[in-house]
C-alpha cells in the first residue's frame, strides 16, 4: 500500500554514503552520488573490482566538471572502513538470500547504531531481511531491477519498500539521497 508523502528537508538527507561493491550498479552509484554533493565510501571485497572502478570513475570524471566529482569518492578495501561514518549503506551484493543476510548481519555489526541499511531486490522480502538485523527500524528496500540504473536508457524512478517496523525517518533520508540524485522515488509497505 503506497504511504503518505513527506516533506523531505535538506536535514533528511545523509552526508555520508558507503556503497558496498563495486560492479555495475556500484560504480553509477557512487558516480551519482560524488556529483550530487555526497561523500561517497566505495568498497569491493575484491581489490582489482576497486581498482577498475577507481579507473572507470576517473575516466568519467575526466575532464574534470565543475561540480563535485571524484574528489567525493574514497576508494576503501574494507566494510568496516567504509561504514565508519556512514550516514546512509546501500550494498550492491547480487539479489541472493545468502549474500543479502551475509552483508546485513556484517553491516548491522560493523555500522554505527545511527546508520540506515539499505538493500535493493526484487525477490526479497525486507521485513524477513530486516527482522535479522539490529535495527529493523533502520532498514529499507530499494525494489527496482539494479539493471535499470546502469543502462543510458534508466527510467528515473524506484520504488522503496518499507517493511511496517522501518521508521519515518529512515525513509525519510533515503527517499531524499534517491531524489538528489534526481530520481523520483515512491515508497510502499511491503507486506510481512
Amino acid at each position: 500500500m503506497p504511504l503518505k508523502e513527506e516533506t523531505i528537508s535538506p536535514a533528511s538527507a545523509p552526508k555520508n554514503v558507503a556503497v558496498i561493491g563495486a560492479g555495475p550498479l556500484g560504480r553509477w552509484l557512487a558516480l551519482a552520488a560524488a556529483r550530487a554533493g555526497f561523500r561517497v565510501l566505495l568498497e569491493d571485497v575484491m581489490p582489482s573490482n576497486l581498482h577498475h572502478a577507481q579507473e572507470e570513475l576517473r575516466r568519467q570524471l575526466s575532464p574534470p566538471d565543475s561540480g563535485p566529482g571524484l574528489g567525493n569518492i574514497a576508494f576503501v578495501h574494507s566494510i568496516e572502513d567504509a561504514v565508519r561514518e556512514a550516514d546512509l549503506v546501500i550494498d550492491c551484493v547480487p539479489d541472493e538470500l545468502e549474500s543479502k543476510l551475509e552483508i546485513l548481519w556484517l553491516l548491522d555489526r560493523m555500522a554505527p547504531p545511527r546508520t540506515v541499511l539499505a538493500t535493493p531486490t526484487i525477490n526479497l522480502s525486507i521485513a524477513d531481511l530486516a527482522n535479522c538485523t539490529y535495527r529493523p527500524e533502520k532498514c529499507i528496500a530499494i525494489a527496482v531491477d539494479p539493471r535499470a540504473f546502469t543502462r543510458p536508457s534508466q527510467s528515473g524512478s524506484i520504488v522503496l519498500r518499507s517493511a511496517t517496523r522501518t521508521s519515518g525517518a529512515t525513509i525519510a533520508l533515503v527517499r531524499a539521497f534517491w531524489q538528489a540524485l534526481g530520481i523520483e522515488v515512491s515508497v510502499e509497505v511491503a507486506e510481512a
